[in-house]
């Protein structure tokens, strides 16, 4: 199977993220030189050397303080089709991590998910909504809201570190991993300290919410004035093929299936599908944003292949038989309620600009 160096070093520093064990001791020197830059390029933008853009509609930004695939993906989708029911018109920025290039753009339904982003991609599709991708996040929001100037709420997917781009509501995703053995970068899986600083008296915050994905991780100590709530991820009861034909995962049980995966933990996947009832004669656990270049398809006759929808973009050209499954996280009416009342506080209501305008990013 093709992972290559990348995705063997990958596998080390995960398993060496579990615990305190001597790879994770001796990565700890570069852990404080990362934990004293990141701090230091947080005091700057507290301190006002380096500029945030507020952009003049609301602003909730998902991400995760550990590195990889927590769930961030689901969430938006989940994040989006409240805040539509709710009377928002939202749109989405990101990043588009792992896409060839570094311009800002639109997504569109048929992009190449080589240029916009696996995830975008999936999101532009699944949310319906305007979705646009830049390195600078806030570049990226003021593209959307010039082309779709409808758009009263942006979901900033995978943003927490992007410190550039003014927020009101922070949405942290943890797993079933937690913080794992606690430690930074590269040292741990931690991209910033967990639990967080409180901040100063007077200092102004963008609310904080907390979102389990997973059951049966450590209980996490929370920061105080941030509320946490556990959601459920399952797999959608039916699978995709490029065609749109469905099929029921129950009819797949007791067939030998290839399963694959190219995100951030494979085996979970796996585990999933598992769990489901079926049969994984194969499974091949591929890099994140695997862009299936190089794949060969498996030998194994007469098995058929199954995917994460995230996949299958860029392995339906090469495999338009492949069975995609969605992911679905069910998350708890309290957390909405907290969301709406945090929006709410800050004076933020559908169809009801945010307050301040464009400023100019600084260095």
């Amino acid at each position: 199977m093709p992972t290559g160096a990348s995705a063997r070093l990958e596998t080390a520093l995960t398993g060496a993220w579990a615990r305190r064990g001597p790879l994770a001791w001796a990565l700890t020197p570069l852990a404080g030189l990362y934990g004293a830059l990141s701090g230091l390029r947080g005091a700057l933008y507290r301190a006002g050397w380096l500029r945030r853009t507020r952009l003049p509609v609301s602003v909730v930004v998902v991400g995760n303080v550990v590195a990889g695939g927590a769930g961030k993906t689901p969430t938006t989708l989940a994040l989006v089709a409240h805040l539509r029911a709710r009377g928002w018109r939202p749109g989405i920025v990101s990043r588009g991590h792992g896409r060839a290039g570094t311009d800002c753009r639109e997504v569109t339904p048929d992009a190449d998910p080589r240029l916009v982003g696996d995830e975008p991609l999936l999101l532009r599709r699944r949310a319906g909504v305007p979705v646009f991708v830049a390195p600078r996040r806030a570049e990226a929001g003021a593209a959307l809201l010039a082309a779709h100037p409808a758009c009263d709420l942006l979901v900033c997917d995978d943003g927490l570190q992007h410190l550039a781009l003014a927020r009101d509501v922070e949405v942290v995703v943890f797993d079933a991993r937690g913080t794992g053995n606690g430690w930074l970068l590269p040292a741990g899986p931690l991209r910033e300290p967990w639990p967080r600083a409180r901040p100063r008296s007077g200092q102004a915050h963008p609310a904080e919410l907390v979102l389990h994905t997973e059951a049966g991780g450590p209980s996490l100590p929370v920061p105080p004035g941030t509320q946490a709530f556990h959601a459920r991820r399952t797999l959608a009861p039916e699978a995709q093929r490029a065609d749109g034909t469905r099929v029921p995962l129950a009819a797949l049980r007791g067939q030998p299936l290839t399963a694959l995966a190219g995100i951030a933990r494979p085996a979970a996947f796996f585990t999933m599908l598992q769990s489901a009832g079926l049969t994984l004669a194969e499974t091949q656990a591929l890099p994140d944003h695997y862009d299936f270049r190089s794949w060969l398809r498996p030998s194994g006759k007469g098995q058929k292949l199954i995917c994460t929808e995230k996949d299958a973009a860029k392995l339906w050209p090469l495999a338009p038989d492949a069975l995609a499954v969605q992911l679905v996280l069910d998350v708890p009416p309290a957390f909405f309620a907290a969301l709406d009342e945090a929006l709410a506080a800050r004076g933020h209501s559908p169809r009801t600009p945010a307050p301040g305008a464009p400023q100019a990013v600084g260095p």
